[in-house]
């Protein structure tokens, strides 16, 4: 018989959403803009507000969000003012911590997809990589776990390294772990170890933007008028 991971996954939720749980929220800031923001008007999302709605009976008590400070590009020299703007947003949100990886850049060399007859097959590019936040939300759902500081983590991403540590935390410590997942295809292998399953779709993710206009302890600021 075929193993269908996220039909078994789908069984339990109503086993969680019946029951008040407290929950802490792990946000992989990139996963979740590749994955269902980028290219949309939605991106000045409240993430707590659309995880309210997508975990109906669950408490939450503490989100923590894990992103990069993005540079300007040629094409787009008002990227870094715009996410900025919207950390901002974010920090106006309460129990948010915002966690902070960098970028590493470095030349590399690599195949073309399209050599052209006769000539180079490859080509030296600007390579850059995010690090930090998949290591950094791995450590912070780890030792959460281990203070017994949730019953159970809601995980925002569809990144498969992060098996270990889901597993370390409903095998060894009890917890119970979900998924909201913001790509178009779940890892399979996060479905056979999560408690529960849910695909972040565009309905939610349209009622869960922040106002147009915030306050914080600075002053007044607006969304992005690009976005």
């Amino acid at each position: 018989m075929r193993f269908d991971a996220g039909r078994k996954a789908a069984a339990r939720w109503p086993l969680l959403f019946s029951e008040a749980v407290r929950t802490h929220l792990y946000i992989d800031g990139f996963n979740l803009y590749y994955g269902c923001l980028k290219g949309s008007f939605l991106k000045w999302l409240d993430p707590v507000r659309m995880a309210a709605l997508l975990l109906p009976g669950h408490t939450i008590t503490a989100t923590h969000y894990f992103s990069a400070n993005v540079s300007a590009r040629p094409g787009d020299p008002d990227q870094p003012i715009r996410q900025q703007t919207y950390l901002r947003a974010l920090r106006t949100l309460p129990n948010f911590t915002i966690h902070l990886g960098y970028f590493l850049g470095h030349a590399v060399r690599m195949s073309l997809a399209h050599p052209p007859p006769g000539g180079p097959t490859t080509a030296v590019v600007w390579r850059t990589d995010e690090k930090g936040s998949d290591v950094n939300l791995a450590t912070q759902i780890l030792v959460d776990g281990f203070d017994d500081a949730y019953e159970c983590a809601v995980l925002v991403t569809n990144d498969s390294d992060l098996l270990a540590p889901i597993s370390v935390v409903r095998r060894r410590l009890g917890k119970r772990v979900g998924l909201l997942n913001p790509q178009q295809r779940p890892a399979r292998t996060l479905l056979t170890e999560v408690d529960f399953y849910k695909k972040i779709r565009c309905g939610v993710l349209a009622a869960s933007q922040f106002a147009p206009t915030l306050t914080d302890a600075i002053g007044t600021f607006c969304k992005p008028a690009t976005w």
